[in-house]
């Protein structure tokens, strides 16, 4: 449960863990044609097609924001699913994660809690693609970015160590309960309903309203917007709360998952 040792136990496997980051990123990509071209494709193909939706047909609103032009919310939108798909890439394999390498718990010492790690920066190494198409986007069409982008790697922080909390945590759990799988996935799909990615937190009503501000995922949805796309920095108090809560909740995911680590070989 000490953050130091954690760090100093990550750091002293970074070449490993950059070397199944990269593993990670083209493994995804391993057999196409245009292999990591496709990871920029995507993200672009469903920017041009969140304009057209949210920005043409059905224009929602949100009310109180500065702009809500034709890309404008798309762009609202696109910023929301970076922040989103960051924890998504990252809890959605990680039931599995550790059942798939069996050779790795088995046969050799190999550190199997950076796996969750990998995941994380695949993650991220995505949705930076995506953020710079975005803001690639933003310069053509605003002409300036704001200086609140310095702030998001602050901002994600959060989103960081929530993601890992639980990739360790389903990894482990992962192992003795197969069926965490496929309750992870039906978790995923309530979490994106109610995190006010394709509709504003403004329009909920209450009681529903309280409940989907105490998602920890609107908070960091919200975040990435104001960093990215407004200009507004975060309100501190509550980021720096939530940065507290998150990092104890990955101390425990971690713990759990080297607590239970010596009995992998034996239930796979």
């Amino acid at each position: 449960m000490s953050p130091i040792r954690l760090i100093f136990h990550l750091w002293s496997h970074h070449e490993l863990i950059w070397q199944f980051i990269r593993r990670e990123v083209q493994g995804r990509y391993k057999g196409a044609f245009f292999g990591l071209m496709w990871a920029l494709v995507q993200p672009l193909v469903l920017l041009l097609i969140y304009t057209f939706i949210f920005g043409v047909v059905l224009k929602p609103s949100w009310q109180g924001q500065r702009s809500e032009g034709l890309g404008d919310v798309a762009a609202i939108i696109f910023c929301g699913l970076i922040a989103f798909n960051i924890f998504s890439e990252c809890v959605s394999r990680a039931a599995t994660l550790i059942i798939e390498v069996p050779n790795y718990v088995k046969k050799v010492v190999f550190p199997i809690e950076i796996l969750p790690i990998s995941l994380l920066g695949s993650a991220l190494f995505h949705a930076l693609v995506s953020l710079a198409i975005l803001l690639t986007v933003r310069v053509f069409t605003q002409g300036t970015v704001h200086w609140t982008l310095l702030l998001l790697p602050l901002v994600a922080l959060p989103l960081v160590f929530l993601s890992m909390a639980l990739a360790w945590f389903l990894a482990g759990l992962g192992v003795f309960i197969r069926d965490v799988h496929y309750a992870v996935g039906l978790l995923i799909q309530v979490l994106f309903f109610s995190t006010p990615i394709l509709y504003s937190l403004r329009v909920v009503p209450e009681p529903f309203h309280s409940v989907i501000q105490w998602n920890p995922l609107t908070t960091v949805v919200y975040n990435f917007r104001g960093a990215i796309l407004w200009g507004v920095a975060p309100d501190w108090t509550s980021w720096a709360s939530w940065l507290m809560v998150t990092g104890f909740f990955m101390m425990l995911g971690y713990a759990w998952f080297m607590k239970t680590k010596p009995v992998f070989a034996d239930v796979i």
